[in-house]
């Protein structure tokens, strides 16, 4: 099962972060980008089991043998969206161009008053939609989060921007997660949850995914449908530069399951947010940022 990534060790530096980050605000962002490229080159030599993760992953992704060089693009394709996280959680958006795509579906149900799940992915950057709709839109919006992984950097993201750090529910694998979010929901805001990690003891279904069958998480399915909301998928691609692109697509106007027929209907549905997950990494396949054995190629 793809679970591995909780067995990851904690390699992100909060006080190269720091440093970076100071960098970035008072010398510039072209001087944090720089910085990019040694970093990109350590983890790159160090970090054995991403480089793995990434060759299994590109090896799908790119429909042939990656080299050394995809290996450093991808890497650093993640680099780039950790720095730019300082300037979206620092309010500072006028330095980048977000082209959206459908995002009058996103504007209506906004406009509705009515809540929903937005399902997301380690594709590319949530972090561009949430600063977005608290700085911008002021879209009611608040964000399921596994907050005991990677937990110095998701403190100090935390203390750039208090009041988009309020709007993180950590999931706590008991039901006040679920009764959280169910508030959230009837109170009309949008719940946001990533789709593409299993966690222990999580319920699964099995999808088709980059040509071969892997769990994908049930509970944000399973969460809609107690809920009765619409879900709306997000990916927020990097394209490079200070560019990003915002894709929304309809699920479900709400998910309705029989019990005879439950873990069934699930599966179709979580076949479907795979498909399109697929798809998106396809256009933008170093945005993919799920370093571990995702497919357990190695497994024995």
């Amino acid at each position: 099962m793809n679970r591995h990534w909780v067995q990851l060790p904690e390699r992100g530096n909060v006080a190269a972060l720091r440093l970076i980050h100071w960098i970035a605000l008072h010398i510039g962002r072209p001087a944090g980008r720089s910085l990019l490229y040694p970093i990109t080159l350590y983890f790159l030599l160090t970090a054995t089991a991403a480089r793995r993760g990434s060759q299994l992953y590109l090896r799908r992704a790119l429909d042939r043998q990656p080299r050394l060089r995809d290996v450093f693009r991808h890497i650093h394709c993640f680099a780039a969206t950790i720095l730019d996280r300082v300037y979206f959680l620092s309010g500072r958006l006028d330095r980048f161009e977000v082209r959206l795509f459908n995002d009058q579906l996103i504007l209506d149900q906004a406009a509705s008053g009515q809540g929903c799940i937005l399902l997301g992915s380690h594709l590319g950057s949530f972090e561009a939609l949430r600063a977005l709709g608290v700085t911008i839109q002021h879209f009611p919006i608040r964000i399921l989060m596994n907050t005991t992984h990677n937990q110095g950097m998701t403190r100090y993201l935390s203390e750039l921007n208090p009041a988009l750090a309020a709007t993180v529910i950590p999931i706590s694998g008991g039901p006040d997660t679920l009764l959280k979010v169910q508030e959230s929901v009837a109170q009309g805001f949008m719940v946001g949850a990533l789709g593409d990690r299993v966690v222990p003891g999580e319920k699964t279904v099995q999808c088709r995914f980059f040509g071969q069958d892997t769990p994908f998480p049930a509970s944000p399915l399973l969460v809609a449908a107690l809920t009765g909301c619409p879900v709306i998928l997000f990916f927020g691609l990097y394209r490079g530069g200070n560019r990003y692109d915002a894709h929304f697509e309809l699920l479900a106007d709400r998910i309705d399951l029989d019990r005879r027929r439950r873990q069934e209907q699930l599966g179709e549905w979580a076949q479907r947010y795979a498909d399109r997950l697929e798809h998106y990494a396809r256009l933008a396949p170093y945005n993919w940022f799920n370093f571990y054995d995702y497919w357990e190629d190695d497994a024995p």
